[in-house]
């Protein structure tokens, strides 16, 4: 049986448009979703919105229209984006749906049956844009660290004992050492916890859009306990519920991996699991926290108007280019900065001239030079073409322990020195050249360059599937040998059959500020 992989992106609050941190988290998850189906995996990607709360309350009243109607149509701007940006997620879930009602109010009974909830009265600071409380120390100048402004909140309220989960969640640290990446965020958690931690509000009475309290109407559970719950919804728990399904839990939970961004590390990796630990449910194997965006060098807001729409990168620069810009420049939980210049130079340089030119003087020269049929590679390869092929089939080990840190940026550039590698080969053996002198050598090289072209091609699937599945056709590779078990040496490039003329893959991008990129 097929070894499962369960991957979560945060749910995206519906009070805004989706901007590049959305499709960025989303890609990171559908990247990895994609490389592990293809190494045999039997995986499921969740993604989805998160819908309560004051925010979104206000939100639907300034608009003039309710809460459900103003998150239907916010809801489904995300799921648009999954389509736009060729997401490969296998649920999309609503924290407005019934069956994550049902979980929520199960985890909620779960800690109060076990006396780790208790009902008392809540002041302090509360920012709504964050939808989150912060301590006296923690506010300056009537802001939160986020800069976001908090108002004085006095209400009844309900509260799970997190300050008696600190031993627990260090503990769980300890034993577990790769719970949190990268290791610089794991840091900062600990230093969080060590700080001490106080009991949680898990309830709001000011407003009405949640999901109730069980057994207390007057009450609607604090977003975050709410938001949280989607992931292990989504696995069919509670099993035993209307809507439960005890052999999905069985195979998903507990998740792979949760993919959040920075500023909500601490909700993923101290809240979460203290109410996992509590609730007597497993806690998740990974959560991942990745940097933020800057556009052309400066923060992105609103209020500066340079909001990066990721349905506007794609139809500027193609869906493919942007996915591998976004996995590529950047180290991976570091912040990034996007630029039309980086841009630019990514899509002219790595793909138009490194990889796409590879691919296009090959299979030009293959049907050209060998009646438009793949040569076969060699079956004594000499020390040069061994070198070649040798580099291409160690590639999957590589990529694979570099994503399974989440270190898309390394992967791809392991991958594309073995396609700078293979034009170093073009140009030291000269198969134009051999044309004339050694056809039977030229036809050799071209096998061994074929293959490597069609093993960077499978292993680039993931993050730019249209224009590997391009190449991959060029090559006339079978659909069904497009996955892992057929690289790394264990199969080679079939030859004989016919090939098309070929076609650029990757167009240079010309824009008139960075026309030399």
């Amino acid at each position: 049986m097929a070894q499962t992989y369960y991957i979560t992106t945060p749910i995206y609050y519906v009070n805004d448009k989706p901007h590049i941190g959305h499709a960025y988290t989303t890609l990171a998850c559908d990247v990895l979703a994609r490389f592990k189906r293809l190494d045999g995996f039997d995986v499921t990607f969740l993604t989805g919105t998160d819908e309560h709360g004051q925010k979104v309350e206000k939100a639907a009243s300034d608009k003039g229209v309710s809460p459900q109607s103003f998150t239907d149509e916010v809801s489904q701007n995300f799921r648009d984006l999954t389509a736009q940006m060729n997401f490969s997620n296998d649920d999309f879930i609503r924290t407005t749906e019934q069956r994550h009602k049902l979980a929520c109010q199960e985890i909620w009974q779960r800690l109060e049956e076990r006396g780790h909830i208790r009902l008392g009265n809540y002041a302090g600071w509360y920012s709504v844009r964050d939808e989150a409380f912060f301590t006296e120390t923690e506010v300056v100048d009537g802001k939160a660290p986020t800069g976001a402004p908090v108002e004085w909140v006095e209400e009844p309220s309900y509260f799970f004992n997190l300050s008696e989960w600190q031993q627990p969640l260090f503990d769980h640290y300890e034993a577990n050492p790769d719970f949190v990446g990268p290791e610089s965020r794991f840091n900062e958690v600990k230093s969080f916890v060590k700080g001490g931690l106080r009991d949680l509000s898990v309830s709001r009475a000011s407003f009405k859009w949640g999901i109730p309290v069980p057994g207390d109407m007057d009450h609607v559970m604090y977003v975050w306990l709410d938001a949280l719950t989607n992931y292990i919804t989504a696995s069919g728990w509670p099993t035993d519920s209307e809507l439960g399904d005890p052999a999905k839990y069985a195979k998903l939970w507990p998740a792979d991996l949760h993919m959040v961004g920075k500023d909500i590390l601490r909700f993923h990796a101290v809240y979460w699991p203290a109410f996992l630990m509590a609730a007597d449910l497993p806690l998740p194997k990974r959560v991942y926290a990745h940097g933020w965006w800057t556009n052309e060098g400066q923060k992105i807001s609103k209020s500066l108007g340079n909001v990066i729409d990721p349905n506007a990168l794609t139809a500027q620069y193609g869906l493919d280019q942007t996915r591998y810009f976004l996995m590529r420049d950047v180290p991976f939980g570091n912040d990034g900065d996007f630029s039309a210049a980086a841009m630019t130079r990514r899509m002219n340089g790595d793909l138009a001239n490194d990889l796409g030119n590879l691919c296009q003087r090959v299979l030009s020269m293959i049907f050209k030079n060998c009646d438009a049929r793949m040569p076969a590679v060699p079956a004594q390869p000499n020390d040069m073409d061994q070198a070649l092929l040798a580099a291409a089939d160690d590639l999957l080990d590589q990529v694979r322990e570099l994503l399974d840190r989440q270190a898309f940026n390394e992967a791809l550039s392991v991958i594309w020195q073995v396609v700078a590698e293979a034009n170093r080969y073009v140009d030291a053996a000269a198969p134009w050249a051999l044309n004339k002198t050694d056809p039977v050598r030229m036809a050799e090289v071209l096998a061994v360059l074929a293959e490597t072209i069609r093993q960077i091609a499978i292993l680039t699937q993931p993050v730019m599937p249209h224009s590997a599945s391009l190449i991959l056709d060029q090559l006339g590779v079978d659909n069904a040998e497009r996955d892992f078990r057929f690289i790394s040496g264990k199969r080679r490039l079939a030859s004989g059959h016919q090939i098309d003329k070929p076609s650029p893959v990757f167009p240079r991008y010309l824009d008139e500020a960075h026309a030399d990129g």
